[in-house]
């Protein structure tokens, strides 16, 4: 079974909408849809925003359906110059931007288990290979692996996003994916993240967001298709 969780309920709905023998659950405030979509199982949910809520729907999507991968999905800020509005981001390792210890005398970004320190949750080889080998069949669409940094803000400030690309060597920013990447690590399960571009590093507003969701949607429903052909 894959596990989708979603950014937007527009592309959980795109992804729901190929699925067969549908069926829906609610828990904890969130839906839980289980369907099969070429041959594999699936749930899709839709986990709301910020690390707190992604983190939540994470762990009742492991503990409850056993999913073999969790995917996360949705939309996310460049915050290098390699990537620019439409394009998409394959996670390699995700990274909590707003983890903050440094006056104990760790790093940004680490996190502190009892059994040492975390700074980046690695995506799963596989799957972030087999990820960009079919969003490369998008048409007009540039694919880039790297690092990707969640944190609990919404980051617009070039300078701020600059930053985080020279601290972690992050391509994208988002709000949900390494919340994500820390419960599966501690749960053992492996994990993916697939983000297409919003906006760029010089904070391009040419293109409306709503009508961008919509054409991401589409972008990631086809890639979420194409993979479960492959995975």
């Amino acid at each position: 079974m894959i596990g989708i969780i979603c950014a937007m309920q527009i592309e959980a709905d795109g992804i729901i909408a190929l699925c067969e023998n549908v069926k829906k659950e609610e828990k904890f405030g969130m839906t839980f849809t289980r369907g099969t979509l070429n041959g594999k199982e699936l749930v899709i949910v839709v986990c709301g925003i910020g690390k707190v809520n992604a983190a939540m729907c994470a762990a009742t999507l492991i503990n409850d359906y056993k999913p073999d991968l969790v995917m996360n999905s949705g939309v996310a800020g460049a915050v290098s110059p390699v990537v620019s509005i439409g394009d998409i981001v394959v996670g390699t390792k995700a990274v909590e931007h707003d983890m903050n210890t440094t006056p104990l005398g760790d790093k940004q970004g680490e996190v502190s288990f009892p059994s040492g320190k975390v700074m980046f949750f690695e995506c799963d080889n596989a799957a972030s290979r087999t990820l960009e080998e079919v969003c490369a069949g998008i048409e007009n669409t540039k694919v880039v692996r790297g690092i990707i940094a969640s944190g609990d803000i919404f980051i617009s400030d070039r300078s701020q996003r600059l930053r985080l690309n020279d601290r972690f060597d992050a391509i994208a920013c988002e709000m949900e994916g390494a919340a994500i990447g820390h419960v599966c690590w501690c749960c053992k399960v492996p994990f993916v993240i697939l983000r297409a571009i919003s906006d760029d590093i010089d904070e391009n507003k040419g293109m409306d967001f709503v009508k961008f969701c919509a054409l991401a949607a589409e972008k990631t429903v086809f890639a979420v298709d194409r993979f479960t052909t492959k995975y």
